[in-house]
């Protein structure tokens, strides 16, 4: 949800405009960052809703992913939010909802259930090796020697 679309559903929620309610959601983001920033405990706690609050992050050692070496990362600050209980028991609600339900169709069009899915069988990544054709065994070069025929013509005069 972006934060237009809040300030809609707030606005129409309330029955303010949108450009009042606009400007008392920005006056409402503003204020938690000027309080994380100027007040000395850099902690907001709004009651059923959560906790927000800056931490000093400890300098550490990384990876770059792209290459693996390792490289410093400076410590620093980090705004952190803890949910709050309520949050913390309609979030869980939500996952139980979603266990206990069957999946939904995607194609709401379609009334009958999609076909279980099939597992995919991996295919082969090195093409498949294909032998020499005849001609091509013998002599270097690709030519045939004539095979003699090891049974004498004389055996075979009756």
């Amino acid at each position: 949800m972006t934060k237009k679309e809040i300030v809609k559903a707030i606005s129409e929620s309330c029955g303010l405009t949108q450009l009042k309610t606009k400007e008392i959601v920005q006056k409402t983001f503003e204020a938690i960052i000027d309080t994380l920033v100027e007040d000395p405990r850099h902690r907001i706690e709004l009651r059923n809703f959560g906790v927000f609050e800056v931490k000093k992050r400890a300098a550490r050692k990384a990876r770059n992913p792209r290459t693996g070496e390792r490289v410093d990362v400076a410590e620093k600050y980090v705004v952190t939010f803890k949910p709050g209980k309520e949050m913390e028991e309609r979030v869980l609600q939500l996952e139980q909802q979603e266990l206990n339900q069957p999946p939904q169709p995607t194609n709401v069009e379609s009334s009958t259930p999609a076909a279980p899915a099939q597992p995919v069988t991996p295919q082969p990544t090195a093409p498949p090796v294909i032998p020499p054709h005849p001609s091509q065994l013998g002599t270097p070069g690709g030519q045939t020697q004539p095979v003699s025929n090891p049974v004498s013509s004389t055996e075979h005069s009756n």
